[in-house]
């Protein structure tokens, strides 16, 4: 169901809070990386220029409940000025007396960032109370620009939504809906899925949806490795889920069912160890021996992958294909996002999300080559294995 969005909203003279992710890793009391920041400023840029008087609301880390220092939203405030070229109030709470008189001291088009709303317990319990006294910081409206936090039904994300008269979604929000969605609803095919990672168990879910839309999925990284015990084949130290062999043997069975490919790497690369300077080999992935694991994919696998993903018009990608923080072992990762940037360039659509995913996009200098990078690891996720998200449920339909 088609959702509000900002632009539908009257925002002149209004206070509009904007519940935005600017969950940024910091250093030494400063912003390290400022992506989730610009990520959301045209959504910001979009309500200054309408006259809007903006109440910024975000979470930072997993502080426990209480106001905690290294977790301070105000490194981002700063960050934030920068940014927009204007001053940002920063207010040392989120709720309670001093941000309700600095909103309503708020003049059209002047920010106001609060505090992390993690240092109250009630907002990961999506307390009522909680949630009216954020709502009493605006007028009636509020816009939700944190896709990464869509899947929480926390008060900032869900619990708001029931006091105020519009939910809206923010343009940033609007793009991962409007990609993710049609990747999942009309995708244009051939579709390719492309997962890795650690874990079977953190994307069983991905994979059944997925197995009923996509085309082909490729699957590399660690989770391969549950895969290639299913098959009995040895495999050394490579990471496994014993407990996750008989599901594996499953997907793949019900790929076959549903006339979904499930492709898997013919070639790895192993090393005795993950330490720098480790000695490495390639083989097949047949047999690993006893000492040795797996690390990333080899040159016959990039091959096969490149030709899949080469044929593809919507690509979606989520999790490594090796240890690639390791440059032993980022050569699979990074030739498959060479790969998607390819296919982009040719007219496919190309998602690419997931914390690591996104970190190996950049580093390969090949972000502003792919369609759409997305904001949110475990809402893509939650998102891509069909569920609803809280936060974008809640929004106002149209």
């Amino acid at each position: 169901m088609k959702k509000l969005s900002i632009r539908d909203l009257e925002l002149s003279g209004k206070r509009v809070f904007i519940r935005a992710d600017f969950n940024v890793p910091l250093a030494n009391g400063k912003v390290e990386d400022d992506t989730r920041i610009r990520a959301t400023l045209p959504t910001l840029k979009l309500a200054i220029d309408r006259g809007a008087r903006l109440v910024l609301a975000s979470h930072l880390g997993r502080p426990k409940g209480k106001p905690e220092s290294k977790y301070s939203l105000a490194p981002v405030a700063e960050r934030l000025k920068e940014l927009l070229g204007k001053p940002v109030i920063f207010a040392s709470d989120c709720v309670g007396d001093g941000p309700e008189s600095r909103s309503k001291a708020l003049k059209n088009g002047h920010v106001l960032l609060l505090e992390n709303v993690r240092f109250h317990p009630e907002e990961e319990k999506n307390d009522e109370g909680f949630s009216r006294q954020l709502a009493g910081l605006c007028d009636g409206i509020y816009v939700d620009d944190a896709f990464g936090s869509a899947h929480r039904a926390h008060a900032s994300v869900v619990g708001i939504t029931k006091f105020v008269r519009q939910a809206a979604a923010g343009l940033l929000m609007e793009q991962e809906l409007e990609y993710l969605g049609k990747a999942l609803t009309n995708p244009e095919r051939p579709f390719v899925a492309i997962l890795g990672g650690a874990k079977v168990s953190d994307k069983i879910e991905v994979i059944q949806n997925l197995i009923k839309i996509a085309d082909t999925i490729l699957i590399g990284g660690a989770m391969a490795y549950t895969f290639f015990r299913a098959r009995g084949f040895t495999t050394g130290k490579s990471l496994v889920e014993e407990d996750k062999t008989e599901l594996a043997l499953t997907l793949l069975g019900e790929a076959v069912e549903r006339g979904s490919r499930i492709v898997l790497p013919i070639d790895h690369v192993l090393a005795r160890s993950t330490e720098d300077g480790a000695q490495t080999q390639l083989t097949g992935v047949e047999g690993t021996p006893a000492d040795w694991m797996g690390l990333d994919i080899g040159p016959k696998t990039i091959e096969l992958f490149r030709k899949e993903i080469s044929r593809a018009r919507t690509i979606v990608w989520n999790g490594p294909l090796g240890m690639f923080e390791k440059p032993a072992f980022a050569r699979g990762t990074m030739e498959i996002a060479r790969a998607v940037a390819d296919a982009t360039a040719k007219g496919a659509t190309s998602i690419v999300g997931g914390g690591d995913s996104v970190a190996a996009v950049e580093q390969a200098g090949l972000a502003n080559k792919i369609s759409h990078i997305s904001t949110g690891g475990g809402a893509s996720l939650e998102f891509l294995a069909g569920q609803k998200l809280p936060g974008v449920e809640a929004l106002t339909p149209i």
